[in-house]
């Protein structure tokens, strides 16, 4: 049964909030009930890491200030030049 529920937020976050679930075609409401459910479930899990993977971690040092959005971005620029 769903209920209403009258929240007081920052004008910007529900804006900014509003944007998000229009893009992601969903409800703010449904954006906040999945929110509020995921963290009152505490799905916070703790991953394997595989052995595979462990023994690969290091293999690259990328500088601190590697912007990985950039690379993608610069990488398909001059793939469809």
């Amino acid at each position: 049964m769903d209920k209403k529920l009258t929240l007081s937020l920052n004008e910007g976050v529900i804006e900014n909030a509003k944007l998000y679930a229009k893009k992601n075609r969903i409800s703010l409401s449904k954006l906040i009930e999945s929110y509020l459910q995921s963290i009152a479930e505490n799905r916070t899990k703790e991953v394997e890491i595989t052995p595979l993977v462990k023994s690969l971690s290091g293999v690259i040092d990328l500088p601190t200030d590697f912007n990985i959005r950039d690379e993608y971005t610069n990488y398909i620029i001059e793939k469809y030049q």
